[in-house]
């Protein structure tokens, strides 16, 4: 028998007694991977091995998980912590106990939400109280952390299931082809296979001088697998955030731009939002360490705005009668909310001064410390918007809304009213998902308080809202969580096979 070269090195690597896989006969036979795969199709078209498939799951730490498998979940830190702060024994303050446990930033709120799941104890009303029975030796999540760092397998699925939920493993699946020889590929190396040169590719000289006629061709197996290769694509978000865009354009806006990193001062404190609301501490935005401020602002719109937090504006207002600090105002801090570039393009330093009637929108990334869940995330995308205009009402701003989202097929939306320090009247915007039947927040409006607009030199009605481009993604797709479509933990499977809806 007379076959290609590759063809021989695989049958004399394989063997009929032991099952060995594609990757260890193309080491032993000294072929790239690719090469013995095509030859152990071919053999087996040919009846001369057999080659069975089975799924391989495999189980990584993530560098997350390193880090917990090293120094114990966060939970349990705080068990231990609440336990020699004596609060097995009566409640103790959560600050004192979380001071003590050494937790900071986001490992406090993953400490909190697993520490009354796992029954270590309880926390409320501030106090923390630690079950003297419990036994962090027997959590089943960090013995699995440990067994995996250590090389060992964890057959507990449910366990699994859990650090996968919280991004502390990762789960991949592989396919392995194991190989054997038959009774025919047995007697086929008994009888002697010799070697035959082919050519695998049609060459001018072969042509020219002939030379194509004593040749054999290689032959190509169709059926074999193939290298995969994932051609790049437009992300679905940024598809969506560019249909958006479109539809704004198409409903006559324009589209606004500024900087992601900007003065608390264009990002709160011209929204008449309060230097001591909760929203404005720094648990909840992201300062900058370098540079802390910003110098060039507009000082005579400083003075407008800082009378307004301290006095009001007009009869019926009385601001907010706490402290107003300057410095603050100038600190640097990641935008909350795009409403920084409504500030800005509404007070006339971005474009010049404004002559109603005009519509602006954007759609750019905005960032917060929020807990982590299906639907939040530390950065995500908004949908920011307004229209000045003479005798505006909260139904041209229901109406804007209809319109808008009827351009995504979404027609059952609902409005709740809300408080905002920076418009009145208020409305959230909430729509059905459509695999859940949920109700879903998906926005927030309303119309600008003059304790907003005046100190801006704007003397007619603005309406204005903050849309979630991914809760609009969740509305038009199915999606049930946000995390799948962007961020560390997305579905890349998900984003290379969705159907974009048009």
């Amino acid at each position: 028998m007379r076959l290609p070269e590759s063809r021989v090195a695989v049958l004399e690597a394989a063997s009929a007694n032991e099952e060995q896989t594609i990757e260890e006969i193309a080491e032993k036979a000294g072929l790239k991977p690719e090469t013995a795969t095509g030859a152990v199709f071919e053999l087996e078209d040919e009846g001369l091995l057999i080659v069975e498939e089975r799924t391989d799951e495999s189980v990584s730490l993530t560098e997350e998980g390193e880090e917990y498998a090293e120094g114990n979940l966060p939970e349990i830190r705080l068990y231990e912590a609440a336990l020699d702060a004596g609060a097995d024994e009566e409640p103790t303050q959560m600050g004192k106990a979380i001071g003590q446990s050494g937790l900071g930033g986001s490992q406090v709120n993953i400490a909190l939400s697993n520490y009354a799941r796992k029954g270590y104890g309880s926390i409320e009303s501030g106090e923390i109280t630690a079950a003297p029975d419990a036994d962090p030796e027997f959590d089943a999540e960090a013995s699995a952390l440990s067994a995996l760092a250590a090389g060992e397998s964890v057959d507990d699925t449910d366990t699994l299931d859990q650090l996968e939920s919280r991004g502390l493993i990762e789960r991949a699946e592989s396919t392995v082809r194991s190989v054997t020889l038959t009774e025919a590929g047995v007697t086929a190396m008994m009888e002697g296979v010799e070697t035959a040169e082919t050519v695998g590719q049609l060459t001018p000289e072969m042509l020219t001088t002939g030379q194509w006629r004593d040749v054999e061709f290689a032959e190509y197996n169709v059926a074999a697998d193939a290298e995969r290769i994932d051609g790049g694509k437009v992300h679905i978000l940024r598809q969506t955030a560019n249909r958006v865009k479109d539809v704004l354009v198409g409903m006559g806006f324009e589209e606004m731009d500024g900087p992601h990193a900007d003065a608390d001062f264009w990002i709160n404190d011209c929204l008449f939002m309060p230097q001591d609301h909760p929203a404005r501490t720094h648990w909840d935005r992201f300062a900058l360490s370098n540079p802390t401020e910003i110098r060039d602002l507009p000082d005579d719109l400083v003075e407008r705005v800082r009378r307004a937090h301290l006095e009001g504006i007009g009869v019926d207002s009385d601001g907010y009668h706490s402290p107003w600090d300057e410095e603050f105002a100038r600190a640097i801090a990641l935008r909350g909310h795009t409403t920084s570039l409504s500030m800005r393009y509404l007070s006339g330093h971005a474009v010049g001064e404004l002559e109603p009637p005009k519509r602006f929108f954007s759609v750019e990334k905005v960032y917060r410390n929020d807990t982590l869940d299906p639907t939040h995330l530390l950065e995500f995308f908004q949908i920011e918007g307004w229209v000045m205009a003479d005798d505006l009402s909260v139904r041209d701003l229901m109406g804007t809304f209809e319109e808008f989202y009827e351009q995504f097929g979404i027609t059952d939306i609902q409005f709740k009213p809300h408080y905002n320090p920076y418009t009145e009247p208020s409305f959230e915007l909430f729509g059905n998902h459509p695999e859940t039947g949920e109700l879903i927040e998906i926005g927030n409006s309303g119309m600008f308080r003059p304790e907003v607009l005046e100190p801006l030199g704007v003397d007619c009605d603005v309406m204005a809202w903050g849309l979630a481009l991914e809760r609009l993604l969740m509305l038009m797709y199915g999606f049930e969580d946000i995390r799948d479509v962007h961020g560390t933990l997305c579905d890349l499977e998900l984003l290379r096979d969705v159907e974009v809806i048009h």
